[in-house]
């Protein structure tokens, strides 16, 4: 009998020591992330063109599906894009990376699109692919959306995408400055 307590407490002090261990590692391995010193940073502008009928060879958006008719701001109206994304304001400058994605509004009260969408670079400077989304609240000035993952050259990145509505020309042609941070790199 005195064995087997012997056995119980010897393990318990095993598994009790485990667990200490485990949470000092897992505590002295966590990142811990400042804000203002993003890992990379760069400033990329996104241009979008949308499809009107007659312009297949410039469009670089398309409607794919009409809004419900619930409310006046073109509620479940859905967008699917391949638009370039450029290092200065000018569409005609080299396209570092293509936006492939979708987007949806989703608001019945105001204009506000909801965003999904893989940033694709395959130049001789940068490989991979930076996944993007969440709200864009078009009212206001800035937005932020979620940098959710990246492969190649950002594998496993983490971030933030803020966006500055820098043109909008009616539903024709809008073009975004994304200010990325990314705060996990490896």
């Amino acid at each position: 009998m005195r064995n087997l307590v012997a056995h119980k407490s010897c393990f318990l002090v095993l598994l009790l020591l485990l667990l200490l261990f485990t949470s000092q590692f897992s505590s002295a391995t966590k990142k811990t992330l400042n804000r203002d010193q993003p890992c990379k940073r760069f400033v990329l502008y996104f241009h979008d063109i949308l499809f009107g009928g007659n312009d297949v060879a410039n469009a670089t958006s398309a409607a794919v599906a009409n809004e419900t008719g619930l409310g006046n701001f073109k509620f479940g109206k859905l967008f699917v894009f391949d638009d370039p994304m450029t290092k200065d304001k000018n569409y005609l400058s080299p396209a570092v990376a293509r936006a492939q994605g979708f987007y949806f509004y989703d608001m019945k009260s105001d204009y506000n699109a909801w965003f999904a969408y893989t940033l694709v670079f395959n130049s001789t400077k940068l490989k991979g692919t930076l996944n993007i989304m969440g709200a864009d609240i078009m009212a206001a000035q800035t937005r932020d959306l979620s940098i959710v993952g990246g492969t190649g050259d950002f594998f496993m990145a983490r971030g933030i995408a803020t966006f500055m509505t820098d043109t909008f020309q009616g539903a024709k042609y809008f073009r975004v400055k994304m200010d990325i941070k990314l705060y996990e790199c490896y």
